[in-house]
């Protein structure tokens, strides 16, 4: 699940959401809590997370794993300490240390880590949320890909507030 502007960016160059306050879905159920309710871990880089992070609460309920070669598990404070750790591991290893762990429905969030993901064949699935809101530049919601990748549309769901979910399966080649 990631938001992304209708010009395909998800947070400006220096990471800001500001753009995202601008929309006015209050009174809208994205089903963001039902879609944690459905997996079992998060994944995240470490931009992501110090993005979260400054939001103020702590969104997830799930057991959250920040992959990065920066952060330490220091790096956390000791009230996520218990939510919240550091690996150094690829997306591969990880995947299969989740195996281990009995950690079937993994959410990747983050444009550089769902890329380092689909690069290695890992993600099935995903629900993009367009944002109608042009912001002209920023961090693109994927990055350079090893040649196309090819997705079929499952669904579209369409809120008053304009925001759109896009839910596409991988096609396999």
């Amino acid at each position: 699940m990631m938001a992304m502007s209708l010009d395909g960016f998800v947070a400006r160059s220096d990471h800001r959401l500001d753009w995202l306050d601008k929309q006015p879905t209050k009174d809208e159920d994205h089903g963001f809590t039902a879609f944690q309710d459905s997996v079992d871990v998060i994944v995240m880089g470490s931009g992501s997370y110090r993005t979260v992070r400054g939001f103020g609460a702590w969104p997830y309920t799930k057991p959250v794993v920040v992959l990065s070669r920066s952060m330490t598990a220091d790096d956390i404070p000791n009230d996520l300490r218990e939510k919240v750790e550091v690996s150094g591991k690829t997306p591969t290893e990880l995947m299969m240390s989740f195996d281990a762990r009995g950690f079937s429905r993994v959410y990747v969030d983050g444009g550089a880590i769902i890329c380092s993901f689909l690069k290695a064949g890992l993600i099935e699935d995903m629900r993009i949320t367009l944002i109608p809101i042009l912001i002209g530049e920023g961090i693109r919601i994927f990055g350079e890909t090893q040649g196309d990748v090819d997705l079929e549309l499952v669904s579209v769901s369409s809120f008053p507030s304009g925001l759109v979910d896009l839910d596409y399966r991988l096609k396999i080649r």
